[in-house]
C-alpha cells in the first residue's frame, strides 16, 4: 500500500479522535444532566400518566431489574408478533410472514441491541417491521443500556440508600432528550451525504448492457442514524454500512463511525460529574482509549502486512472491502464496531486475515469495553474496576474500595459472576455446535462454508458476537438453522439481561453502603498506576480466557 495510503488512514484516525475529543465534556455533561434533573418535560408527564408512573418515586434495585426485564419482554413478543403476521401489515411490500425460529432469534437480537440477523433484510422484512419493530427497538434497547449504566453510577455516587433511580424515568429521558434528537440530526447529515430516505419500494431499472435490475429503497437514513448512535448495528441492507445506500462515501463512512462512539466515550464523563470526581471520568477513558489504539493498531497492521501471493499481487488484502474506504477505513470501521457493540460493517470480517479476522473477535471477547456500547460499555467497565481494586488490596493486604465504597464478599462475588456469564455462554455454545451428534452433523454440512479451521472460527465468533451482543458475524456462516436460530437467540437473551441483573444487584448493594473516608493507604484510582492495572485486568481476566479457544481457530489458522 502507497504511504500515502497510510497517511490518510492515520488522518481518518486522528480525525476522529478530535471530534470525540471536542464532543466528550459537553456531550457527558449533558447526559449527567438529563439523568440528575429533577424536572420533566410536559410530553413525559403526559407519557407517565398513560402508563402509571410515578416519576418522582424511585425503585429498589429488585424492582428496578423487573422493570427491565417485563419492559423487553414485551418487547421480544412484539416484535415476534409483528414478524408472523408481517403478510397481512401495510407496507409489507409484498413479503410473507417470517418463519417461527427467524422470529424468535430476530426479536431477541434486537430486544437486547445486538441485532445480529441471519437474513437478507431488504427481502424479508417490509417496512412496518422495520420501523414498528426493529428501529423502535434501536432507540428503547440502547436507553436501557444506558439506564442500567446511570443506576450504577448512582450506586457508587450514593450513600446510606435502598433506591437507584426509576427505569422508566431513565427511559423515557434517555429516548425523548438524547437519542431521539442525535438520531434527527445525524439522520440530515445522512441524507445529505447520499443515504435513501423513501418508501419507493423495489424499482426495475434498465442497465447500461440493455437489462433489468431491482433496486430496493426504503426509509434507510433515520434507521441508519439510530442503528451507529445506539450502537446496535443492525442493516436495512444485507451488505450493512458496505451497501452505497447505506454509506456512500469515505466521509459518511467516517461520520459512522464517530456516532458509534461519542456516547460510549463521553459517558466516563458523564460518571465522573456523577460521583463528583471527573478524573475518575478521565480514568475510564484512558482506560477505553488505550484498548481501542491498541486494538486498532493491531487490526491494520494485520491488514496491511498481509502474507501471500494474492494480497501483494493486488498491492493490499483487499477482499472483502470496498474501494471507497480502503484497508485503513475498513480497520478503523471494524475496531470501532466490534470495540462497541454496534456490530455494523463496511467490510466483510470474514475476508480479514487469518490473524486479522482474530482481531474483531478478540475486541468482543474483551467485553467490548472500550468503549463498549451504550450504557454497557462503562458498567462493563465499572465491574472490572472493581475487580482491579480487589486485586489490588489483595495484594497490599487491605480491605478494598473503590469511590468511598468497601468491595466486600457480596460486590466481589457479584462481579465474578458477571465476568464469567459471557464466556460461559460463548464456549458452551461453541462446544455444543460441534459436541451433540445431530447438530454437529446439521452445523458442518449445512451452515459451515468453509471447511477445517476457518469454520471452527465462524462458529465461534458467531456466539461471541451473540453472547456478548455485538451482532457482527463472519458472514461464512449460514445461521438461519433449528438450532442456531434457536442458540444464538438464546445466548443473546442470556448475555444481555443475566449480567444486567448483576451490575443492578451491585448498584444496590453500593447505594446502600456509607462513605469510607480516605486514608494514606487507599488506593489512587485516578493516577497513571490504577490505568495500568484495569487495562492489565481487563486483558488477563477477560481475553485470556478465550485463548485455548482462540488456539483452534484463528491462531491454527494463521501459523498454517
Amino acid at each position: 500500500m502507497a504511504a500515502v495510503d497510510v497517511w490518510f488512514g492515520v488522518l481518518q484516525a486522528a480525525t476522529v479522535a478530535l471530534i470525540l475529543a471536542l464532543a466528550y465534556r459537553p456531550v457527558g455533561d449533558y447526559m449527567a444532566r438529563i439523568y440528575t434533573s429533577d424536572r420533566d418535560l410536559k410530553v413525559e408527564r403526559g407519557f407517565y400518566r398513560l402508563v402509571g408512573v410515578a416519576p418522582r418515586v424511585e425503585q429498589s434495585w429488585q424492582v428496578y431489574a423487573r422493570s427491565v426485564l417485563a419492559f423487553s419482554i414485551v418487547g421480544v413478543l412484539f416484535v415476534y408478533v409483528l414478524q408472523r403476521t408481517q403478510a397481512v401489515l401495510p407496507y409489507s411490500l409484498g413479503l410473507p410472514a417470517v418463519p417461527e425460529g427467524l422470529s424468535f432469534n430476530t426479536a431477541a437480537s434486537f430486544v437486547t441491541n445486538t441485532n445480529w440477523q441471519s437474513y437478507s433484510p431488504e427481502l424479508t422484512l417490509g417496512y412496518t417491521v422495520q420501523l414498528a419493530g426493529l428501529a423502535v427497538q434501536n432507540f428503547v434497547s440502547a436507553a436501557v443500556g444506558i439506564a442500567v449504566a446511570i443506576a450504577l453510577v448512582r450506586g457508587f455516587a450514593r450513600r446510606g440508600e435502598s433506591t437507584i433511580g426509576n427505569f422508566w424515568v431513565d427511559l423515557v429521558r434517555g429516548c425523548l432528550r438524547l437519542l431521539l434528537p442525535l438520531a434527527f440530526v445525524s439522520a440530515i447529515v445522512l441524507l445529505i451525504g447520499g443515504v435513501v430516505q423513501n418508501f419507493n419500494g423495489f424499482t426495475e431499472v434498465a442497465t447500461i448492457t440493455g437489462g433489468t435490475q431491482t433496486l430496493p429503497g426504503g426509509p434507510v437514513a433515520s434507521q441508519e442514524a439510530i442503528k451507529e448512535l445506539g450502537t446496535n448495528g443492525g442493516g436495512f441492507f444485507n451488505a450493512n454500512s458496505s451497501h452505497p445506500f447505506e454509506n456512500p462515501t469515505a466521509w459518511t463512512s467516517l461520520f459512522e463511525i464517530v456516532l458509534m462512539l461519542v456516547i460510549p466515550f463521553s459517558l466516563p464523563r458523564t460518571f465522573g460529574r456523577m460521583v463528583g470526581s471527573p478524573k475518575q471520568g478521565l480514568a475510564i477513558l484512558a482506560v477505553m482509549a488505550t484498548i481501542f489504539t491498541a486494538s486498532l493498531v493491531a487490526l491494520s497492521a494485520l491488514e496491511l502486512n498481509a502474507g501471500g501471493t494474492a494480497p501483494q499481487l493486488a498491492g493490499g488484502a483487499m477482499e472483502g472491502k470496498e474501494v471507497r474506504f480502503g484497508i485503513l477505513g475498513s480497520t478503523l470501521f471494524g475496531s470501532t464496531s466490534t470495540l462497541t457493540s454496534t456490530g455494523a460493517v463496511n467490510s466483510m470480517h470474514d475476508s480479514y486475515t487469518a490473524l486479522g479476522g482474530m482481531m474483531p473477535m478478540l475486541n468482543m471477547m474483551l467485553g467490548e469495553v472500550a468503549p463498549g456500547g451504550v450504557g454497557s460499555g462503562l458498567y462493563g467497565m465499572l465491574v472490572l474496576a472493581v475487580i482491579a481494586v480487589f486485586i489490588a488490596g489483595l495484594l497490599v493486604g487491605r480491605t478494598p474500595e473503590y469511590l468511598g465504597k468497601k468491595i466486600g464478599p457480596r460486590e466481589i462475588k457479584l462481579a465474578s459472576l458477571y465476568i464469567l456469564v459471557t464466556p460461559t455462554l460463548v464456549l458452551a455454545g461453541t462446544a455444543l455446535s460441534f459436541a451433540i451428534p445431530g447438530v454437529r452433523d446439521d452445523v458442518e454440512s449445512t451452515s459451515i462454508w468453509n471447511p477445517g479451521v476457518h469454520g471452527m472460527s465462524e462458529v465461534l465468533y458467531a456466539f461471541t458476537s451473540a453472547a456478548n451482543n455485538n451482532g457482527s458475524a463472519f458472514a461464512g456462516l449460514t445461521a438461519n438453522t433449528p438450532w442456531l436460530n434457536t442458540a444464538l437467540g438464546v445466548a443473546m437473551l442470556l448475555g444481555r439481561f443475566v449480567p444486567i441483573v448483576l451490575v443492578l444487584a451491585l448498584a444496590g448493594s453500593l447505594a446502600a453502603q456509607g462513605k469510607v473516608p480516605a486514608t494514606a493507604g487507599t488506593l489512587p484510582t485516578h493516577r497513571p498506576q490504577f490505568v495500568g492495572l484495569l487495562i492489565g485486568v481487563t486483558v488477563i481476566v477477560t481475553a485470556l480466557t478465550y485463548f485455548p479457544a482462540l488456539t483452534l481457530g484463528p491462531l491454527a489458522e494463521g501459523l498454517i
